[in-house]
């Protein structure tokens, strides 16, 4: 497998595990010490990978067999640090997210998340 392969399937792991609310799918993509910040109802959010992943599990998942928007716009990777933009929804919300990742102990993991809302 490529790296950009490895990584575009840290990114299906990411958007399939908000989509349909798979803990340990979210927890296998991000980094235990992930940082995930974004503006969210008029504040700055900035959680955890726990307290994210602690919200995901508060909303309703997508129907089985459905499937999630997920739209990889950009895969930069420089060594063994990626960046990567996709387009996603979660709960009826679209999001731009920019992810970083970082290759450690042979494998991809999300080290941080920034998000746009779209209006």
């Amino acid at each position: 497998m490529s790296e950009e392969q490895a990584i575009r399937a840290v990114i299906h792991l990411y958007v399939d595990g908000m989509a349909f609310a798979n803990e340990p799918a979210l927890k296998k993509a991000f980094h235990r010490q992930a940082a995930i910040v974004g503006n969210f109802q008029g504040a700055v959010e900035w959680l955890s990978r726990d307290e994210f992943i602690a919200s995901i599990m508060a909303e309703a998942p997508a129907a089985p067999g459905t499937q999630p928007l997920m739209e990889i716009e950009m895969i930069e990777i420089t060594g063994d640090t990626a960046s990567v933009r996709v387009i996603d929804e979660f709960a009826g919300m679209r999001f731009s997210d920019y992810l970083s990742l970082l290759k450690a102990d042979g494998r991809w993991t999300i080290v941080n998340k920034l998000y746009h809302l779209h209006a």
